[in-house]
């Protein structure tokens, strides 16, 4: 059963819910940025994080049926609308960037629901899934959203992906420091150490996907050339200092988790 959109309030009001609030959003800054010009649906609950998106041209909040849906954006006209997660009420590749947040771990077919996603994604659009670590101690914790339903492992993700007719681009983990109040103030160190010591602790497993990238027909007696894979380019000045830092078109999910690969930021979308 879903958490109830007013338990996802309250949690996200508390101190726990705020520092999920602020690593996430450091991840899906460095990935999207302002999400300039781009069409943007947030899945599930997603509201926290929707916000940061200044730059996009629309961005909507789709909330499943079974959590309930709340009015969003507070000080302006409203911007959310309650779903069937296996049926989503929108034209086929409108949306440039999508969020999953609460979303795969609660639905009753995750499958489905990712399948609804992927049709609605553009041709050159992105969908980053957040969920809960299958290992990590927030998955243990029922006293947080991420301590119902079912959580994924990477590889689990990469197959549902997969089986949506996407491809697995880029992956990242975050929450390592275990959700207990009184060691909360030392979040920062936690999460900077606990991803070189402790990598399966992390709370939270994000994964970025995009449309398959085929390779053209090879002619006989011409080179077999593999079709261009759109410019990647580091969100962060840190990432693009470092020659290893932009993603291959040919790796794959595995060669990422070999070399800890971040979230990418890509070019930004267009009329």
């Amino acid at each position: 059963m879903r958490r109830s959109i007013d338990d996802l309030r309250s949690f996200y009001g508390d101190p726990k819910g705020a520092l999920v609030r602020r690593i996430l959003a450091a991840q899906l800054t460095d990935a999207w940025g302002n999400a300039d010009n781009c069409d943007v649906l947030g899945i599930g609950y997603a509201t926290p994080w929707l916000g940061d998106f200044t730059g996009a041209r629309r961005v909507i909040a789709a909330m499943p049926g079974g959590q309930g849906a709340e009015p969003w954006v507070a000080a302006a006209r409203n911007r959310t609308v309650l779903v069937d997660d296996r049926a989503l009420p929108f034209a086929s590749g409108l949306f440039d960037r999508i969020l999953l947040v609460h979303a795969l771990e609660e639905a009753d077919d995750p499958q489905a629901l990712l399948n609804e996603a992927s049709r609605l994604l553009s041709p050159s659009g992105r969908i980053i899934i957040v969920i809960a670590a299958r290992g990590g101690l927030w998955a243990r914790t029922e006293t947080t959203p991420f301590g119902h339903g079912r959580p994924f492992s990477r590889r689990q993700m990469e197959n549902l992906i997969r089986s949506a007719g996407l491809e697995p681009r880029a992956w990242s983990q975050a929450l390592y420091v275990p959700p207990w109040q009184p060691i909360l103030p030392f979040s920062d160190g936690i999460e900077q150490f606990g991803r070189i010591l402790f990598p399966g602790t992390a709370g939270l497993l994000l994964m970025e996907a995009g449309r398959l990238t085929y390779a053209r027909p090879t002619v006989r007696g011409a080179r077999s050339i593999m079709a261009p894979v759109p410019a990647l380019n580091p969100a962060s000045t840190r990432a693009s200092l470092s020659p290893t830092s932009a993603l291959s078109g040919h790796a794959t999910t595995s060669d990422l988790a070999e070399r800890r690969k971040p979230l990418y930021g890509g070019q930004p979308c267009t009329d």
